[in-house]
Order: C-alpha cells, then structure tokens, then sequence
C-alpha cells in the first residue's frame, strides 16, 4: 500500500509540473495579467493606486508585487507567470495542509488542484487568484487550530484577501456567523477574536485610502465602476455553474458526496463560507467561471475528507484523465476551424507577444512610452502608456479625453488591437461605431501602418503596429 501511495505522488508532482510549464508558457493572454502587473509598476514607481491611477480592485497585491517588479521588468510575461503560480502551487500546499487537518488525504487535496489545468493556468496568469487563493487556504487553516492567536490570524488573513479581491471579504461574515452558531462557548469567544483579526487587517490595508481625500474618491469610484455592470442573468449563472462543473468535475463529485454526509464541524462550516462567496459571485452580471479559482482550494480540500485513502489511484487515473481531455489545450493550439479546416497555431500566444515586442523595439529602440491598451505589450517592452490608459481597455476616458489623448500623444510607436476603442466602461458595452471610427481617423492621420499581426492576443484579433509620421 505505501509503495502504491509513493507512486501515486511521483507521478503527481510529475503532472503537476508537466501541466503548469502547459499552463506558464502554452495559456492564451488575458488582458488582466497586463494592467494588475502595470498597476505593481507604477507602485513601485511610488504611486497610490485610486488617487494617481485609476484600480477596481483591492490595493494589497500592487503593493505585494511591487516588491517584485524587477521580475518581469526582466523577463516580461513569462518571468511574471513564473512568479505568479509559485505563489499558486504555495496556496495548493496550504490547501493540502487544510486537508489532513480536516480528516482528508493531502495527496487527494493536490490531486484535485495541481493535476487541474485549468486551476494552474488562472494561478498562472497574474491575476489576483493566486494570491486571493494563497491568503484564503492559510486562513482556513489557520481556523482548524483552537488556540485563539490561530483565529487572530484567521480573521486578518481573510480581510487581506479582502484587500487583494473585494468579493473574499464576503468570507469574513460567513465565516463569522459559522463559529457563532456552534455549541462551544469557547468558540465564541474565538469568534471574537477572529472578528478583531479582521477589523485590524481590514484598517491597515483600506485605512490609507479612506484617510487621504482623493484616493477615498478614488476607491469609492472603483466601487462604482461594478456597481454599473449591475444585473442577474439566471442563464449566464447556470452555464457559469455548469462550466465550473466541467473543469473541477472531481471536486464537484466529492464534494457532493461529502454536502451528503451528516457530519458537521470546521469543514462543514468552510464549506459553506466558501460556497456562500460562490453564490454572490454569480450574481454578477458576467459571473466568469473564474472568479470561482480563489476558493476552489479550500473547497478541493473539503471535498478530499469524502474519498478513502485506498481509492487515491483510482481519482489518479480520473484526474489525468481530465488534464489529457482538457479542451484549453485545443483552444490554445488552434484558432478554431475555417468551415472543415482547423486553423493550427503556429506559435504559442506568449511567444506572438514577445515578436509583438520586438517589432515595436525594432522601430522605436530604447522607447520608454507606448500608445496601447493592451498593458501585456506595455509590460513586454518596458514602456509607460499615456496617462489614463491604466487599466487598458477598462480604462474610462471621455469622448474628448479621448480627442485629446490621441491628438496629443507623442508616442513613436502605436500597438492597436481590436480592443482597441471597443470597450466603453464602466458598463464595458460596445463603444458606438461613429466614435470609434472618429478616433480611427485622428490615428490614421497622425500614424502610418508598420506592422500587422492577424491573430493577436486574447480571442485573437488583429494587431496594428503603428509609428507616428514625422
């Protein structure tokens, strides 16, 4: 039996690191990993996010990755991809920490997480998951500790998620009303103290904000910047619940099994915080399948106490199953199909961006600045956007900042995709064609064509790589 349990972890951590360099240097681009990573420079450069530039998201991972922008000011997308899943796979091994705390198998736990590439490549991308995920496994374990300096940590970890990803603060009362409703007098205190681990974190990390007058306006804008993309869909939440369903297909098994079980306690009660956070994030208007990957972790963890030991070669078998079938790897291998002929990639979408790059060095060597709003080719190269253009193509501009932007920009190279002017946030509708078209015009005047990529970037639309007319 111990000789079948080593086996089942070689060839674990064997699929986990095959499947995460699949993720790292195979995953399609996401326009997120480039405004996060461009907000982390700009901090480090000493700005404040929300009163020097615009952010919709808490302020702790900028002030996190700062501390380590020299990594893809060096080695751009693919040093920051790196960087990002370390911190996944260290959020995976608390998750497998929380799983044998709670009765269940650790090698289950990663089993159901890092043999998931769909799980790796959002740890992958730097988004703010990985680290949203990191803070969220530790506090939950943390929660499985009866000493009250555990539950301290606990509350403090969970409002830092908070600070890293609005929505976990949700976690907070959930896991609040958990510890209260329980029998043990003792929890209650230490539900106390959980709570004081929350207000503390909570004032360090929004305190700054909300005491200086412009970054308060600032924060309170980027409330309402998703506030306006207001609106349910039931269909949109169920094909988002039954998407989840499909890439944790395992985790959704076990966990069934275990919601079925009559046992309570801790795990029953992380269960539902997490779930709970779950249901408000498909309330959304665009409730994303991803939103969910922060608090998978926990929830594979929970979901591993419902498998026997003996069973672990059996979920082996179905989870590398599941990462052979996985449809991200067609998806990141062809371009989808012209009538009867599939339309295979020729290179990997991080590799087109670093020849994106080098085109555009090529016509501008040692530029600092770049009109875009795809922030990946901005991190790629090393170079600043014009001021506003912060969050790429979620930025909010006005019809005549945007007039003055573009007849003002002194930008030698222009990298224009078609997310180019499209989006027209904060309710991220279509931008009516006439504008667009407008602003067309006003580029095709200041700027000549210099380079053209036909399939670029996230969903793939064509790249226009221009240089300002003398």
């Amino acid at each position: 039996m111990k000789d079948k349990h080593r086996l089942c972890v070689w060839l674990a951590a064997a699929a986990a690191l095959v499947l995460g360099a699949a993720a790292v240097g195979l995953g399609g681009l996401n326009q997120d990993e480039g405004w996060y990573l461009y907000a982390a420079n700009l901090v480090a450069e000493g700005q404040m996010p929300y009163r020097d530039f615009a952010f919709t998201q808490g302020p702790v991972m900028p002030y996190v990755y700062s501390l380590f922008a020299g990594i893809w000011k060096a080695h751009g997308i693919l040093g920051a991809r790196i960087f990002n899943l370390s911190i996944g796979f260290l959020g995976i091994g608390f998750c497998c920490l929380l799983a044998r705390r709670l009765g269940g198998s650790a090698l289950a736990a990663f089993l159901l997480l890092a043999c998931n590439l769909y799980h790796l490549y959002f740890l992958a991308i730097p988004k703010t998951y990985a680290l949203a995920a990191l803070a969220i496994a530790v506090a939950c374990w943390c929660l499985t500790f009866e000493h009250w300096a555990a539950f301290f940590c606990a509350g403090f970890l969970l409002a830092v998620g908070a600070g890293v990803r609005i929505s976990i603060g949700f976690m907070l009362p959930f896991v609040g009303i958990a510890l209260l409703v329980s029998d043990k007098s003792r929890l209650k205190f230490n539900t106390v103290i959980f709570a004081a681990g929350g207000v503390v974190a909570l004032a360090a990390v929004y305190g700054p904000f909300l005491i200086d007058p412009a970054a308060r306006a600032g924060l309170f804008a980027a409330q309402a910047y998703h506030a306006a993309r207001s609106g349910f869909d039931p269909a949109m939440a169920a094909g988002s619940l039954s998407r989840l369903v499909r890439w944790y297909l395992p985790v959704a098994v076990l966990a069934a099994i275990f919601v079925s079980r009559p046992s309570g306690g801790k795990a029953k009660a992380i269960f539902a915080a997490a779930f709970g956070v779950m249901a408000i994030q498909w309330c959304a208007p665009f409730p994303y399948e991803d939103y969910q990957v922060p608090l998978m972790g926990v929830v594979a963890a929970v979901a591993s106490t419902a498998i026997a030991k003996e069973r672990l070669p059996v979920l082996l078998l179905a989870v590398f199953a599941l990462a052979f079938g996985n449809p991200l790897l067609e998806k990141w291998a062809v371009d989808g199909q012209d009538r009867f002929w599939p339309m295979k990639k020729g290179k990997p979408e991080l590799a087109l961006l670093k020849d994106a790059a080098h085109r555009i060095e090529a016509i501008d060597p040692g530029g600092k600045t770049l009109l875009t709003q795809d922030l990946y080719l901005a991190i790629e190269t090393g170079r600043k956007v014009p001021k506003g253009l912060e969050m790429g193509p979620f930025s909010i501009l006005s019809h005549d900042e945007w007039i003055a932007l573009l007849e003002l920009s002194n930008c030698r190279v222009a990298a224009m995709s078609g997310y180019a002017f499209a989006i027209e946030p904060p309710k991220c509708d279509r931008r009516d064609m006439a504008e667009q078209l407008e602003f067309w015009r006003i580029l095709k005047r200041r700027y000549r064509q210099a380079g053209y990529i036909g399939r670029f970037g996230q969903n793939a639309t064509p790249l226009l790589i221009l240089e300002l007319i003398d």
